[in-house]
């Protein structure tokens, strides 16, 4: 593998449509699932993957994307009824203030679009402020692949709706110039 060193200021947060994003998000997740946290021994792709919307952040140069530094997927569990899940963010990113809360933002204004009338995810113990500070409600802790989470609702009011996610929006890193190592699969 090849590490470079890049600066960046901001990142693209959009509806994966390409078949890059899409494996690049995958390899995001089996990172962060499988190798990190070892939720899941081979690969998390489960039987949701093949209906829900696959929502990236990538960084890239001269607006050209160069990878994938978070992820989530949305998915219609029931008419009107939505759930997000698998929001992952690459290790380098993580102390970068506000990508979590962005891909959140456009996770359920996407569904609103979608006619979203309730937004739910299992949100994993650890990361529960953050919802909270997003204006979720948690209904209660249930075990997820073993690992204790919180049943939690979002307020759509705070979400507007998000017409167009293919286009999605650029997030401004709050840091400056986030630096990160970004290792390069060759």
């Amino acid at each position: 593998m090849n590490v470079e060193e890049f600066a960046h200021s901001e990142c693209h947060i959009k509806l994966a449509v390409d078949d890059w994003a899409l494996r690049e998000a995958q390899k995001l997740r089996n990172d962060v699932f499988v190798v990190e946290q070892g939720i899941f021994q081979t690969s998390d792709h489960d039987v949701f993957d093949s209906s829900a919307y696959t929502l990236v952040a990538t960084i890239g140069l001269l607006g050209i994307p160069d990878a994938v530094v978070g992820t989530v997927r949305i998915h219609e569990q029931a008419p009107g009824v939505w759930v997000g899940s698998r929001l992952a963010v690459d290790q380098a990113y993580r102390s970068v203030k506000g990508l979590g809360k962005a891909l959140i933002a456009m996770a359920v204004s996407s569904a609103r679009a979608q006619g979203c009338t309730a937004f739910y995810a299992n949100v994993q113990l650890p990361n529960v402020g953050l919802f909270q500070k997003l204006g979720w409600q948690a209904l209660g802790e249930v075990s997820v692949h073993g690992v204790q989470h919180m049943f939690m609702q979002a307020n759509l009011d705070m979400y507007p709706v998000e017409h167009d996610p293919g286009r999605g929006f650029i997030h401004l890193f709050k840091q400056p110039s986030s630096k990160a190592r970004i290792e390069r699969r060759v």
